[in-house]
């Protein structure tokens, strides 16, 4: 921890072009909290500003990483908590909430602030929630850097910076999600088993191999096997089946002289046209004409 207060805040000014992107950066900083230091600084817009003890409420979504030190946490939807090195925060638009460094402790934060219509999709679907607003996603170089490019760029504002920026956000959203996801299974068996599984059915891809069979085959039960593979997919084997039959058919389409009546027969479905049938809700287009699509193959 440094012996004073350092700081990098920039603050955005936001144009209409920007706004038509999706997402939107409001501001990006960095700060270092010693010890006993008075917390928050002087010098925010006031809609930033809020006393710790009253809290308050923003417009914007911002994720707070925490890299050294602890602190303390509370919103609408999570009870106090104690935050540390770690640990990201995020906070939700009309969410009101409060935090502060420990005073033994202080703590060092890199932040990002954002708006728009990408954010509020995964929120809608449920990749990011207002009770989970705490997520443990330890020293993360790649996540730091992230922050420091993004800071970096926001200090330049050169044409074009916002849409960067937006693409930074995108990512890092990605990365917070795949550790927090990835971390949830702590259980390195299960994790191995399930991999396991859905090699053996990338590996027969007409299906044939059922998945009662693959989990008997793997020592679980079909229900206990079914609970996990779709918590660690987010499909359920027989779901992530019909994926692979799915990627299957279209590399036939692409790469062999198969005909559609042979296709649909090597990969075991009802009919042809059933696969027709299938192929078209998943994809939009017939096989025919993503055959042509692709290649230009009658």
């Amino acid at each position: 921890m440094k012996n004073s207060l350092f700081s990098q805040v920039k603050y955005l000014a936001i144009n209409e072009q920007d706004e038509n992107w999706g997402l939107s950066v409001t501001t990006a900083g960095f700060q270092s909290f010693p010890p006993y230091t008075p917390y928050p600084p002087k010098g925010h817009p006031s809609q930033y500003w809020f006393n710790p003890a009253s809290g308050r409420k923003l417009n914007e979504y911002q994720i707070i990483y925490i890299t050294a030190g602890q602190g303390s946490f509370r919103s609408d939807s999570v009870k106090p908590r104690k935050t540390e090195a770690g640990q990201l925060i995020i906070l939700f638009p009309g969410e009101w909430h409060t935090y502060h460094p420990l005073k033994h402790t202080g703590w060092d934060t890199y932040w990002i602030g954002f708006y728009g219509a990408l954010p509020d999709q995964l929120i809608n679907y449920h990749f990011f929630s207002k009770k989970e607003a705490i997520l443990n996603v330890g020293f993360n170089e790649e996540i730091v850097d992230l922050f420091k490019k993004a800071i970096e760029l926001a200090q330049t504002e050169h044409t074009g910076f916002q849409q960067i920026l937006s693409g930074m956000v995108t990512y890092l959203l990605g990365m917070i999600y795949y550790i927090v996801k990835n971390n949830s299974f702590e259980d390195k068996d299960i994790v191995s088993r399930i991999e396991e599984a859905r090699m053996i059915m990338r590996e027969h891809p007409e299906g044939n191999m059922r998945p009662e069979k693959i989990a008997s085959d793997l020592g679980m039960s079909y229900s206990w096997f079914r609970k996990m593979f779709k918590q660690y997919t987010g499909l359920s084997p027989a779901q992530y089946q019909l994926q692979v039959k799915l990627q299957k058919a279209k590399a036939l389409l692409v790469s062999s002289p198969m005909t559609i009546k042979e296709i649909a027969y090597g990969l075991e479905f009802e009919s042809p046209n059933y696969f027709i049938s299938f192929f078209k809700s998943k994809t939009g287009m017939t096989p025919l004409a993503f055959r042509k699509m692709s290649y230009g193959r009658p």
